[in-house]
């Protein structure tokens, strides 16, 4: 149900020259950050999570896109950043946006993330809420989705200096953000009757986070793979999920009972050189057993985190076929 597309690409085509060495000093300065039980120093981190202010302006191609920081509960530091593009003379769909990062790192300030949201607002084009939510391990589940919601809410009930149409709503993330995309779509889903204007047609999840106990055969084998590795996965679930909880928890393992049937369309982008993609793939088979509709997206030299580098061709197509399915819909 949906389509399934697998990009075609030569196996183990080398990554561009920038791309690995900034790959490697990535790797360099995550080992120093880290502590020896698996957390990081947010301090040390802050070296290769550069920050972007707003508000700002930034020309894609022949696009002009400009950003604004909108808080909505200064007590827990919730706020979002607003990308709107220039050439808006119609309403534009909206795509509610959560960074990944582990549920732990990152924020909507963060560089990679600016520029991603700057390059998706310009081709879409649309309009992108890009959601700072309360990191772990200070704040635990449900503490992310809580804040997601509670910005559904506020876009609900307040007029956004752009045109937007609240009934063509998209929820989206990458990793730890595309794990909260799904939740909070659920609990918006259920709790349609507490909105008054915003109506969710389509949920995107780029290398979405999910896990269980078992370890599944990618984990086993991709234990060498750029950024990501099982034994990080397991400490940002540790720092996430409640005191005494394991990874079978629905937080982590939503394959336990069948989603809401008003669940939207979605689009699941899965890489063949990250270790979570059994999990991305069984979360697909899982939504289209419930009778979802799913469009499916394969590139198979991509590494968890692909969307972080522009200069990878991945990273044109993504945006790319992100446009197509907000269009399709």
């Amino acid at each position: 149900m949906g389509d399934h597309n697998i990009i075609k690409s030569k196996k183990q085509a080398p990554l561009p020259l920038v791309t690995r060495f900034k790959l490697l000093m990535f790797k360099l300065i995550r080992n120093a950050c880290t502590r020896p039980d698996g957390t990081v120093n947010r301090r040390l981190f802050s070296l290769i999570d550069f920050k972007t202010s707003a508000p700002a302006t930034k020309l894609i191609k022949t696009i002009q896109v400009s950003t604004s920081d909108i808080t909505i509960d200064p007590s827990r530091n919730l706020w979002f950043r607003l990308f709107i593009p220039s050439h808006a003379e119609k309403l534009l769909p909206l795509i509610v946006y959560f960074h990944g990062g582990g549920f732990s790192n990152y924020g909507a300030d963060s560089k990679v993330y600016n520029d991603l949201c700057v390059h998706l607002a310009a081709a879409v084009p649309a309009v992108i809420v890009s959601v700072n939510y309360r990191l772990s391990p200070e704040h635990k589940y449900p503490s992310q989705y809580e804040d997601g919601f509670d910005v559904l809410k506020f876009i609900d009930s307040n007029i956004l200096p752009a045109k937007i149409d609240l009934s063509n709503c998209f929820i989206g993330g990458d990793s730890a953000g595309g794990n909260i995309a799904h939740h909070v779509t659920v609990r918006a889903v259920e709790k349609a009757e507490e909105f008054s204007k915003i109506r969710i047609i389509g949920m995107v999840g780029l290398q979405p986070f999910f896990g269980g106990e078992e370890r599944s055969e990618s984990e086993v084998r991709l234990t060498k793979a750029p950024l990501l590795s099982v034994k990080q996965t397991d400490v940002f679930w540790r720092e996430f999920l409640p005191e005494g909880a394991d990874r079978d928890h629905p937080a982590a393992n939503v394959f336990g009972k069948n989603i809401n049937h008003d669940f939207p369309t979605s689009l699941v982008v899965v890489g063949g050189n990250d270790p979570l993609q059994d999990w991305d793939r069984r979360y697909v088979e899982w939504l289209k057993s419930s009778g979802k509709c799913v469009e499916v997206t394969e590139y198979p030299n991509a590494f968890h985190g692909f969307y972080a580098f522009p200069e990878v061709p991945e990273f044109d197509l993504l945006i790319h076929r992100v446009a197509t399915f907000v269009h399709k819909q």
